[in-house]
């Protein structure tokens, strides 16, 4: 059965404790730091207001990504669907879930396949770029990719949630060199992402100089990886442990600047607690490409297609407002919008 794999197991732990338990940073985004100048004139017409843009060879209606979030269980047969059929209806950029527990188990392949159903998305592929430290080498990283007819893959680095878990892989040692070999033996783009405590100067400049092909800094103000370790963590002891780093991480908002700053030639994914298409916009006039969202549409798609596709319309809505009242008619104008800093 797929649930007695370990990673699957897991992953299943992982989706019940999102739903289900307060796992929220201690810390905020920083975009609420940040507001547009509002434009009573916007010389604009609301329905002329265009979200659409390029990306890697895919045309997308508006700069939302479905954060990767699932994959590898029975639970993940019901919302990546929901999900991908959501994404192929409004037109936004997917990320699949850590395809690791179907390269354990074939078996679990099909909790992962979705491009029958939405065939013009952007979809990225999923590994923890650890596991290259783990038996994982550039063939596996290709067969995540054409096992799902991806058209880039994500590598994500969770180096503080495998040293919160009981069974997590911590030799980070030589991690860079074996990211570079995968940017340039695969024939995709390869997107280097955190998971919710963001992406450093350092890092982005390391990363950067590697050959990735975009940055998700994914920072902290959202989802915290630590909080929902320490749900799964079977002592008291490892719950503490977890318990302290509620407060850990790079804000989002610093982030996509630091981002910007180490690495201003290669293109920045933004995630990490937005919750709608204000902070999307707030996130482009910052410097990024996209905004990825990954729980208010994990939420939508335990319920249904509609309700996905429901809760991505209302975050392109509301997009498409915020630019209409910042005076942007696209999202080139939008990235060129200054922001107010009220923090300072």
């Amino acid at each position: 059965m797929p649930t007695q794999n370990p990673t699957s197991a897991r992953k299943a732990d992982h989706i019940r404790i999102s739903l289900q338990e307060d796992v929220q940073s201690g810390l905020t985004t920083g975009l609420e730091d940040y507001h547009f100048t509002h434009q009573a004139l916007p010389e604009l017409n609301l329905d002329d207001i265009d979200l659409s843009l390029t990306l890697f060879g895919r045309e997308l209606q508006a700069p939302v990504l479905i954060s990767s979030m699932t994959g590898g269980t029975p639970e993940a047969e019901k919302i990546n669907p929901n999900l991908a059929l959501a994404a192929q209806e409004t037109g936004i950029a997917m990320g699949l879930g850590s395809q690791r527990a179907s390269l354990e188990d074939s078996t679990l392949d099909a909790t992962f396949q979705i491009r029958h159903i939405a065939p013009d998305i952007l979809l990225f592929a999923n590994l923890g770029a650890i596991q290259l430290n783990n038996h994982l080498g550039v063939e596996d990283c290709r067969r995540a990719v054409d096992s799902v007819e991806a058209d880039g893959l994500f590598l994500h680095l969770n180096p503080l949630q495998e040293a919160v878990q009981p069974e997590g892989n911590t030799n980070f040692g030589g991690l860079l060199k074996k990211i570079e070999k995968v940017c340039k033996a695969l024939d995709v783009p390869v997107v280097v992402k955190e998971v919710g405590w963001g992406l450093s100067e350092r890092a982005a400049r390391q990363l950067a100089g590697v050959g990735v092909s975009a940055l998700d800094v994914a920072g902290a103000g959202g989802t915290s990886w630590t909080q929902v370790e320490m749900h799964r963590a079977p002592t008291l002891s490892q719950r503490e442990v977890a318990a302290a780093f509620r407060g850990w991480g790079i804000p989002t908002a610093q982030a996509i600047l630091l981002a910007r700053k180490a690495a201003p030639s290669v293109p920045t994914f933004a995630s990490g607690g937005l919750r709608t298409g204000v902070d999307i916009a707030k996130c482009i006039a910052l410097g990024a490409t996209l905004g990825g969202m990954a729980g208010p549409f994990l939420k939508a798609a335990t319920i249904s297609p509609a309700k996905t596709i429901q809760t991505i319309q209302t975050v392109q809505r509301e997009l498409q407002i915020c630019m209409f009242a910042a005076g942007a008619g696209t999202l080139q104008a939008l990235a060129q919008t200054p922001l107010e800093d009220i923090s300072k």
